[in-house]
């Protein structure tokens, strides 16, 4: 058995107790050894420590560049009084904020550290060994993370250009399937689906398997039959729908999600849901930023003109890109990117790799500032005239 650190337990000797070394991966569940782990985009001070770099940009991690809302900065101060105390593991306030503005029954309501763990809850309620999952190809990497870690099965439907092909995806279904992923839009492609597309393929879709549609980034789109997943939930009990704070709201670093789903759906993931996943800070937080219509509404308005800053440069320098609705555009270079992903890192620009994705040619490139996407066109141009 190889180690992570590349030695065999034999290679290694005895351990400081003279026993023999234990060879914990085969200890671990199957599915978890044939994972890696989750990598996400390079943080700014990393790049400082490797290359002696300043004045960094990241657009790496579809972040908001616009920062947190000021109206949430100034409102989670009144919280710090109470960092001694647990938060409300109910996060009854935020649930019924949801209501209020969103419409949804607080009783549908899962809250999660972020939407990836909301996820992990409807895969560790719905899925076992001998069960499946499916997803498609250049989805989402949680999905199929959050599939093998509980030893459950993995079906991997291929892209219709670049996107979930959900004909083929309802073909593949049988009755171990238990969990459908879809993400609309799809990171890290920015496709989307429309709401016939979607609908006619929850029409087909056994009452036993869950479909999980997942909307990290819904909030910017503006296609008008683009489908809102909370208006649909009602109409589908086996749909959950995962939104989060982490994108339009500004509010990564903080790390709050929820999904929405039939009463029961909801019931068992609370049951295993941590009791106080979501921290205090995050609650309140969330509770703001959905008050914050102004905001919000700057957030997509700073997205479609800064989408439209790097298709145009783009276009102009002869790339193709796959067309996107999320708040970033993953680029075509027609050969493995990484020596561009690598030369941009030395103009100080940070973006991200997708072979992990099946994409070796391309490089994801959230939307920033426009002084920041300026900053990434030219860095680009650079890279490209030096070759």
């Amino acid at each position: 058995m190889r180690w992570k650190s590349g030695y065999s337990a034999a290679t290694l000797g005895p351990s400081n107790t003279g026993k023999p070394m234990t060879d914990f991966f085969k200890l671990a569940q199957p599915g978890i050894t044939e994972l890696s782990p989750y990598q996400p985009g390079k943080p700014i001070e990393e790049l400082e420590r490797e290359l002696g770099l300043s004045d960094i940009v990241k657009l790496a991690s579809n972040e908001n560049p616009l920062g947190p809302s000021k109206t949430v900065t100034d409102g989670i101060s009144d919280q710090l009084t109470e960092l001694a105390r647990y938060p409300d593991g109910s996060a009854y306030l935020l649930k019924n904020k949801l209501h209020e503005k969103l419409g949804i029954d607080p009783a549908r309501i899962t809250v999660g550290n972020g939407s990836n763990d909301v996820l992990e809850l409807v895969a560790r309620v719905f899925l076992a060994p001998g069960l499946e999952a499916i997803v498609s190809e250049h989805s989402f990497v949680v999905y199929p993370l959050a599939t093998k870690s509980l030893g459950a099965d993995l079906t991997v439907i291929p892209a219709k250009d670049f996107g979930q092909d959900l004909v083929a995806t309802s073909g593949a279904i049988h009755e171990n399937t238990r969990v459908v992923f879809i993400a609309n839009p799809n990171n890290p492609t920015g496709t989307w689906i429309d709401r016939d597309t979607l609908t006619a393929f929850l029409d087909r879709v056994p009452s036993e398997t869950l479909v999980v549609l997942d909307e990290a980034y819904a909030e910017y789109v503006e296609e008008p039959d683009y489908p809102n997943g909370l208006e649909l939930v009602d109409q589908y009990d086996n749909l959950v729908v995962t939104r989060t704070f982490s994108k339009a709201y500004g509010l990564a670093g903080l790390r709050i999600g929820y999904s929405v789903s039939h009463p029961d759906i909801a019931d068992l993931m609370n049951r295993v849901r941590q009791p106080f996943n979501v921290n205090l800070m995050s609650l309140a937080a969330a509770r703001i930023a959905l008050d914050d219509d102004e905001y919000l509404s700057q957030s997509v308005r700073l997205n479609a003109e800064g989408m439209k800053q790097i298709m145009d440069a783009c276009s102009q320098m002869g790339l193709e890109y796959i067309p996107s609705v999320g708040n970033f555009l993953t680029i075509d270079f027609g050969r493995d990117a990484m020596p561009i992903y690598d030369a941009l890192l030395h103009q100080g620009v940070i973006v991200r790799p997708i072979g992990v994705y099946g994409l070796p040619n391309h490089l994801r490139v959230t939307i920033g500032l426009p002084e920041e996407n300026a900053r990434f066109i030219d860095a680009l141009q650079k890279v490209r005239s030096a070759e």
